[in-house]
């Protein structure tokens, strides 16, 4: 049983870091596809607000489907059919056909999300210590990766096309490989699967908008930094990838570091923590005067919001029979808002600007900072009782 759980937490990190990976993927090569279809702020907004839409009307029923074919099955096929969207953004021959790419790309990215989290949850049950946090480092690790390559493509000349698909393609193959070591999960019967649409009420729909302050900030961030230097801070292509490169190892490391600092802190004391370096990374972004000057304020940002989110998916995870619903209750408060974070930034940007738009972001941090006692259950479920140790 020990050697099947390790072989499950190690597969549910590499699910984790694929899913990361597409995201990354796409994320540094979105300059590439806004000047080729000569979309402005706006339009490009709009498309990004695309994601949102398809993720928010589909994760209020993923628990529904989780329960219904097993964590295991779904985490695969949904994990492989993120990866393949990612691998055509590129092809989109203008607005309109990218915004209907990016809808059903967002189905695919939320209802994944929501299933590798409920098989990340089991795991962490079976070893009896936290790993959600660890788990979403690898996400932020897979998204350091994917920009990474992305940056290296587009210092080469590289189409994103190809980079794209290329990316798409491992990726897919990657995933549903991995999920293959994901523990086995029982199909439950139509009548114990719980509600067919789930939304949070109480305790867990605050802990929900907290979530969706640091989803907001994390988006905003991941979307527009890379667009941000290079039309405010007027940075190359490759600069311009970098910011993104940088965010997301301020949030691989946040994250991977997190459960031990969670353990020696108390989830609040360390979300007031990091997120006060947030606050401090969005006023250098807003105040920057050097494309160096924006990569460092975006890093704070990512250390500033790093561990809010697994705190919050551990913290509902282990609350109720069913981990997914709750997961997918909290994910839709978080995601289905935060996802619209590119698209509604893009629309602030053209009525006001980009720095104001991320004076904004700043705010959303600040609030985090200012809420982080009501993420105090997910601090009392890492304090439980560990049983026998398990070898990782």
């Amino acid at each position: 049983m020990a050697s099947q759980v390790t072989r499950a937490r190690w597969a549910v990190a590499t699910v984790f870091a694929v899913h990361g990976a597409a995201s990354g993927s796409f994320a540094s090569r979105i300059p590439w596809i806004a000047e080729h279809l000569h979309l402005t702020e706006g339009a490009l907004g709009l498309a990004l607000i695309m994601p949102a839409v398809g993720s928010l009307s589909s994760m209020p029923f993923t628990g529904r489907l989780v329960q219904r074919i097993g964590g295991r099955l779904a985490t695969r096929i949904l994990i492989a059919a993120w990866a393949l969207a990612v691998g055509v953004l590129a092809l989109a021959p203008n607005q309109w056909a990218l915004m209907g790419m990016l809808l059903l790309a967002g189905v695919a990215a939320g209802t994944s999300d929501i299933a590798m989290n409920a098989e990340g949850v089991e795991v962490e049950q079976r070893l009896g210590r936290s790993i959600m946090s660890s788990l979403h480092g690898m996400w932020s690790v897979g998204g350091l990766i994917g920009s990474g390559i992305g940056a290296a493509a587009a210092y080469l000349g590289v189409s994103a096309p190809v980079n794209l698909a290329v990316m798409g393609v491992l990726l897919a193959v990657v995933g549903a490989t991995a999920g293959h070591w994901l523990l086995p999960t029982v199909p439950v019967a139509a009548a114990e699967d719980g509600p067919r649409f789930s939304l949070p009420r109480g305790p867990v729909l605050i802990i929900g908008l907290i979530g969706f302050c640091a989803v907001f900030a994390e988006g905003a961030t991941a979307d527009w930094c890379a667009v941000y230097l290079r039309q405010i801070l007027e940075a190359g292509e490759g600069q311009a990838a970098v910011a993104y490169s940088m965010f997301a190892l301020a949030m691989a490391g946040g994250r991977l570091v997190g459960d031990t600092v969670v353990r020696r802190f108390g989830a609040v004391g360390t979300v007031r923590a990091a997120g006060a370096l947030g606050v401090l990374g969005g006023v250098l972004v807003v105040a920057a005067w050097t494309p160096l000057a924006g990569v460092a304020g975006f890093g704070l940002i990512g250390l500033g919001v790093a561990v809010v989110v697994p705190l919050a998916f551990s913290a509902a995870g282990h609350t109720g029979d069913h981990p997914a619903h709750a997961i997918a209750g909290v994910a839709t408060v978080s995601y289905g808002a935060g996802l619209a974070a590119p698209g509604l930034m893009g629309g602030i940007a053209h009525a006001t600007s980009l720095p104001f738009s991320f004076a904004m972001v700043t705010g959303l941090v600040l609030i985090v900072v200012l809420g982080a006692g009501r993420l105090r259950a997910a601090e009392i479920a890492h304090r439980q009782p560990v049983p026998e140790p398990v070898s990782a």
